[in-house]
């Protein structure tokens, strides 16, 4: 099996059901699998994934596990040396699998690759960033952008060619391709497992966090693209619950990955915006 695609879903039916549709009249594409993950989705999502695709491997839950663990659920049983996580609110055109797969066997060293996404007008979505660090999501946190938008053009990557393929540090998670084989080299594991610590945000850095400390390659591909509706699953989370997701994640990652000193500065910001808002 070359590829397998994981796509976990939660309460976007009619998008989970276009999504599949258009991966399954793919064109010229490697023999592939799909593994859908519902998050206790209660919209029918599952229900309509056994009717109409039952070519399709299904796990349904009974809880909202998050986005890491449900990957995960399904990487334990994936089979293909390639493994797309796609997000549920994507649509493949009829050669982005084709591409895809080809540019991410360009090169050994490369473990997870990205493509260009684009709206529903063709307009490019700007996905690719450098890692965090602790001056851009203090901006972040403290929302410094909505009056001074340049601060975070280094984090956010503005003047990246979009239209050249290249190294990067990170990729957004929505189109994932991750190669198995190069993981295992760099890593000595078989299957490429997120962090749970992560609900939701974050996992997709610390993955590729993850590669780049031990030498493996991120890179971004222009010659493949792929329609994102971006976040039509997570628009349905209340507000503040998606910043407390938020909040969280960006603790654990800077806990992991930076010194107690600079997570215990983003732990104070946040406590200090959440004191301006009750005011």
């Amino acid at each position: 099996m070359t590829l397998s695609i994981v796509i976990v879903s939660y309460k976007v039916k009619e998008k989970l059901q276009a999504n599949l549709q258009a991966l399954f009249i793919s064109e010229n594409a490697p023999d592939f699998e799909v593994l859908v993950v519902d998050n206790n989705s209660e919209d029918g999502s599952a229900e309509m994934v056994r009717e109409n695709f039952p070519q399709v491997k299904l796990i349904a839950n009974k809880e909202n596990l998050g986005f890491a663990k449900a990957n995960n659920q399904a990487i334990k049983n994936a089979e293909g040396d390639f493994i797309l996580l796609l997000n549920p609110d994507m649509r493949v055109f009829p050669d982005t699998l084709a591409k895809a797969v080809l540019s991410a066997q360009e090169k050994p060293a490369i473990v997870v690759s990205s493509i260009k996404l684009v709206n529903e007008k063709g307009e490019n979505i700007p996905h690719v960033r450098r890692f965090p660090k602790l001056f851009d999501q203090l901006m972040v946190v403290l929302k410094v952008p909505h009056f001074l938008p340049k601060v975070l053009d280094a984090y956010l990557c503005k003047n990246f060619d979009y239209e050249k393929s290249a190294a990067v540090d990170s990729v957004r998670g929505a189109f994932f391709l991750i190669n198995r084989s190069a993981w295992q080299k760099i890593s000595g594991e078989e299957k490429p497992f997120l962090d749970e610590r992560y609900f939701i945000w974050f996992e997709e850095v610390d993955f590729c966090r993850q590669v780049r400390e031990k030498g493996g390659e991120i890179w971004y591909f222009p010659n493949a693209s792929c329609l994102d509706y971006v976040g039509a699953s997570f628009s349905q989370v209340n507000r503040k619950v998606k910043q407390n997701y938020f909040r969280d994640s960006m603790l654990k990652y800077f806990a992991k990955w930076h010194s107690g000193f600079q997570k215990n500065i983003l732990q104070a910001a946040w406590f200090f915006v959440g004191l301006l808002i009750k005011k």
